[in-house]
Parts: C-alpha cells; sequence; structure tokens
C-alpha cells in the first residue's frame, strides 16, 4: 500500500550531525545545515557490515552497523538505515494505485499495454519521458522520502535508475537523470544521504546527480565494482546472491576488488525463518 503523504520536515534551529556508532540527529542553535556526508555518519558504521533486509527487517547479525529495509518497513535500532524506494519502477503491491490512479505515468508499449521489467514482470516501468510527468512522478516519490525521513532512516536509495535499458527505447538516460537528481534534492532537503543503486554506467556522475554512496548488487559477478569504489570510495555496499555467484565466497571476500561491505543473500532476500534464507559477510 502506497504511504501517505507526510510534510517534511521543518527546522528552526541547527542540525548537527553527532558522530558515534552511527550518526545521531540533534537540535540546538538557529540555522539548518546541508544533509550528512558519509563520513560525517561515523567511521565504525562503514567499517562494520551489511545487511540487505527488503524482504521483511529481522534482528540483524552481530556486527552488521549498516541495514537496508524498504520504505514500508521501520528502521533498526542504533544502525545506519537505508530506506528502499523503487524511484523508477512500480512495486508488485501498487499496481492497483498506479493503473487506476496515476496510469499515464506508466511507459507503454505501441499496443498501450504497460512495459514491465522483464526480469520482475509484476513492476511496471514509470515514464519519465517528459518534463511534466517527471514533475508529477517526483511529487509522489517526495512523499516517500518524507516518510523515510520521518520514521527515523539516515539515508535513501532509489532504485532502478538504468530503467531505460529497459524501456524499448522510449526512455532516454537524461530523462531518468533529472528526474533522480529531483529525488537526490527532496533527500538532502530531509538531511539525509542519496544512495546511487545500480547502474553502474552512470558512477562517473553520482556527485553531479546528488549521490553521496552507491548500493550495487552483483557488482564482483559483472566485475564492475570498480566503477563504484572509484567513485564513491569505502561508501559503497554490495549484494551478490546464491544462486549466480562468480567463484566462491572465499574467493570473492579476498579479492580486493570486491567492496568490504559485501554480502552474500538468498535471491528474494527471505526472513531467516525461511527455509530459503542465507547470508554471509566479507
Amino acid at each position: 500500500m502506497q504511504k501517505a503523504y507526510v510534510d517534511p520536515p521543518t527546522y528552526t534551529c541547527e542540525v548537527k550531525w553527532i558522530v558515534a556508532a552511527v550518526s545521531v540527529l540533534a537540535l540546538a542553535g538557529c540555522a539548518a545545515t546541508p544533509a550528512p556526508t558519509p563520513e560525517e555518519t561515523g567511521t565504525d558504521a562503514w567499517s562494520g557490515a551489511f545487511d540487505y533486509q527488503l524482504g521483511g527487517g529481522y534482528e540483524p547479525a552481530d556486527g552488521v552497523t549498516i541495514v537496508a529495509r524498504d520504505r514500508t518497513d521501520s528502521p533498526a535500532d542504533g544502525l545506519l538505515n537505508i530506506c528502499y524506494v523503487n524511484g523508477f519502477q512500480s512495486q508488485p503491491q501498487e499496481a492497483d494505485f498506479w493503473l487506476n490512479e496515476h496510469p499515464d505515468l506508466l511507459l507503454r508499449d505501441t499496443g498501450g499495454e504497460p512495459i514491465v521489467d522483464e526480469n520482475w514482470p509484476d513492476e511496471f516501468l514509470f515514464d519519465t519521458s517528459t518534463e511534466d510527468k517527471r514533475g508529477r512522478l517526483a511529487e509522489i516519490i517526495f512523499g516517500w522520502i518524507d516518510g523515510c525521513a520521518a520514521d527515523g532512516f539516515q539515508a535513501v536509495e532509489f532504485d532502478n535508475l538504468d530503467s531505460f535499458l529497459r524501456s524499448d527505447g522510449q526512455l532516454d538516460v537524461e530523462d531518468n537523470v533529472a528526474l533522480a537528481s529531483a529525488l537526490a534534492s527532496r533527500v538532502h532537503e530531509n538531511f539525509l544521504m542519496a544512495g546511487q543503486k545500480n547502474a553502474a554506467e552512470l558512477t562517473g556522475r553520482g556527485a553531479d546527480i546528488g549521490f553521496d554512496f552507491a548500493v550495487a548488487e552483483e557488482c564482483y559477478r559483472w566485475d564492475e565494482c570498480a566503477s563504484y569504489t572509484d567513485a564513491y570510495g569505502e561508501y559503497v555496499v554490495n549484494t551478490e546472491y546464491t544462486d549466480d555467484l562468480r567463484g566462491s565466497v572465499e574467493d570473492m571476500c579476498a579479492d580486493p576488488s570486491a567492496p568490504p561491505l559485501t554480502i552474500v543473500r538468498d535471491r528474494d532476500l527471505v526472513t531467516p525463518d525461511d527455509p530459503e534464507y542465507h547470508y554471509e559477510s566479507c
């Protein structure tokens, strides 16, 4: 179900980031400061371990300092929490919302049918092809971003930045970059960090778009981790999957090209009570 729109927080005093194991937002003084950088969130968080919990939140393993969860979930206490937002495609459970309330914001084929992601056929691609449509999409997604902030997340990642590659040529990379820039700006207005999700071909433009760190999937499998680490340094989290590993987990973790914050998960990211659950951390 779509989250209700939440007005962005209004700060009448200075926002200061207190560096501890992870940052804590405290209020004092008179004027707002810019969004925090990864450096300001504390070295302990980025030198610990990561978990990708999009299939449902659960108690993180010992040593985990960074957790990514869906925007409809709650953040984990005491950790650096990344809020997952599908910024360029629809979520399966929200199909009726898009089809009934915003049908013109879905990209259509020549027969008028919504174009879906072939790997995730229950996700419709958003139509980012015009300034008007990008603006209306942004207004909806802004509400989700504001909800992430209100719920206590410290960062937001936007999935499917590369949807233009699945658009049958109807979308241009600049269409998605324009929307991504607007979304990153909204994240910063909420004093959160903005994360680039996948799209290794755009890492060189990440800083200009407004991204502060990266959330990669299978960068080791496809030999593209350097694209992320060259752009974001140590501020990269990466998830590999059990059903399509390149070599052994031991070899991957020993390879200096793999980001230190690399994990191996089951493809569906299920919770530990599911027999398919798998989690290993480098």
